[in-house]
């Protein structure tokens, strides 16, 4: 096992810095011994021979991970507003984030620069009212707030802890507030290219068709009715509206395509290519799916540039590495879980799987989308029994109705927001037409998670149904002595 390890070096020191940056939501370091240690592994690394060099390396790596990821935890848990509880003052702050309307009130993610005069920065999260438009993205506001802390668990959600592992300590309830400037730099590009993608792939749509195309493209289902949301829960098909990397994968595509068909030289295709793809990521936002596919995406781009091989593995594994070097506590993330878990089950899972169902009726592209619907869903199935307790059993069939359009859906949405500057019409003429394709996966949710089996949810039927998967398998796997024993004699 360790040798088959030692054969591939860039997956085992990525595994390694993973391993480390995972470590600090375990238990965190408050010294620089870690890193000193890891420096001087590293320095040694020249005296030994090439496997223990390998792995003195990656305990090296293991340690410096372990070491910024508790940096990195202690400074997202560092809150100065959370000595303002329950007091008001007047605050400058930025907008970070798409809005969420609820039953109740509005809320959105914000940047507080300053505080009662003071000047800071620290990641809040906002609560306005219904009587009026919520602030855009990128908005910078002059509000009047009053600090107070979030709710803790209630109705089997803990407010207070998912918003502390995003670095958010305090909701600001927002009295009176007005726009004076939107923000610039990178984030502002971000702010214009998401207005663009949100004002062209729905254009002319409303209701559920348009809810449907933009959590498709941009992974937000704020437009959903509570409703829709649970019908798509049930009937395992809510991966799609979270960005992965097919989104990705077709914006490249769409790009290598195009310089094709025009005669651009295929270096300027990658390159036009590589700007899409961070134009999509900043459009979207920092979710973990998108991050993951994102970088991957990215470092397939470079690796056809500077002329080297992309090992599917180690572009998993960066993407990780991105990810928890940035916020280790997005190891707890279900989002973080699922997609992660998913592409696991495609590398491990599929190929055995698609053997498997060769001997069936099955055409060449329906046998692909059952066995990455089986792998994924056996993938994510712990996972979403622990994070919302509940286990969805229909999700093959239903991923399979729901094959067919998903990615004429995404085309023909890319294809909007890329004529909407030029012909305005044609984007209208291209959504009504995608506006079809997502009544179609409306229905779809609608039918199967409307079924009274579409979901289990108590802790009963789920050991029922393991007592009968367990059963199934004893029968038609029987033992080797059975197997083995000779009948004539």
């Amino acid at each position: 096992m360790s040798e088959r390890l030692f054969r591939y070096p860039s997956q085992l020191l990525a595994g390694s810095l993973c391993l480390g940056l995972s470590a600090a939501n375990v238990a965190r370091v408050q010294s620089v011994v870690p890193l000193a240690l890891a420096l001087l592994l590293g320095g040694s690394v020249a005296a030994f021979r090439e496997q223990r060099s390998l792995g003195l390396l990656a305990v090296a790596l293991a340690l410096v991970g372990w070491w910024w990821g508790s940096a990195r935890l202690d400074a997202l848990d560092r809150s100065p507003l959370r000595s303002r509880l329950e007091t008001a003052a007047r605050v400058r702050m930025t907008v970070t984030g798409p809005a969420r309307r609820g039953k109740y009130d509005v809320r959105a993610p914000a940047v507080v620069t300053r505080f009662a005069g003071r000047g800071l920065r620290e990641h809040v999260q906002l609560k306005l009212g219904l009587g009026r438009a919520p602030p855009p993205q990128g908005a910078i506001l002059a509000a009047l707030v009053r600090v107070t802390a979030p709710r803790g668990p209630k109705n089997g959600f803990d407010e207070r802890t998912w918003l502390r592992r995003q670095g958010v300590h305090v909701v600001l309830l927002v009295d009176r507030w007005r726009i004076v400037g939107r923000r610039a730099g990178l984030g502002g590009i971000a702010d214009a290219l998401r207005r663009q993608l949100q004002g062209s792939v729905a254009r002319g749509l409303t209701g559920n068709r348009a809810a449907v195309v933009e959590g498709v493209v941009l992974g937000e289902d704020s437009g959903l009715s509570d409703q829709l949301k649970l019908r798509f829960r049930a009937s395992g098909l809510y991966h799609l509206l979270a960005v992965s990397g097919q989104n990705v994968a077709l914006v490249a595509g769409s790009v290598l395509l195009l310089a094709w068909l025009l005669g651009i030289p295929r270096l300027l295709g990658q390159f036009g290519a590589l700007a899409a793809i961070c134009g999509y990521v900043l459009a979207v936002g920092a979710q973990p799916s998108v991050i993951r596919a994102g970088v991957a995406g990215a470092l397939g781009c470079l690796a056809w540039l500077t002329a080297r091989s992309a090992d599917r593995w180690h572009l998993l594994l960066v993407g990780a590495i991105v990810l928890l070097a940035w916020n280790p506590y997005v190891l707890l993330d279900a989002s973080f879980q699922f997609s992660f878990a998913a592409v696991l089950a495609i590398f491990l899972l599929v190929p055995h799987l698609r053997r498997f169902l060769e001997g069936y009726p099955l055409g060449a592209s329906l046998r692909v989308v059952v066995a990455i619907s089986s792998a994924c869903g056996l993938a994510t199935a712990p996972i979403a029994w622990f994070q919302f307790h509940s286990v969805q059993l229909l999700t093959v069939p239903a991923n399979a109705l729901a094959a067919p359009v998903v990615a004429p859906l995404l085309g023909l949405a890319l294809a909007a927001a890329a004529v909407a500057p030029f012909a305005p019409g044609a984007a209208a003429a291209l959504a009504w037409l995608n506006g079809w394709c997502a009544a179609y996966l409306v229905a779809v949710a609608q039918l199967v998670g409307g079924l009274p089996i579409a979901q289990i949810r108590s802790t009963r039927a789920l050991l029922m149904l393991l007592a009968g998967v367990l059963l199934t398998a004893a029968y038609a796997c029987p033992p080797r002595w059975r197997q083995s024993s000779n009948p004539s004699t």
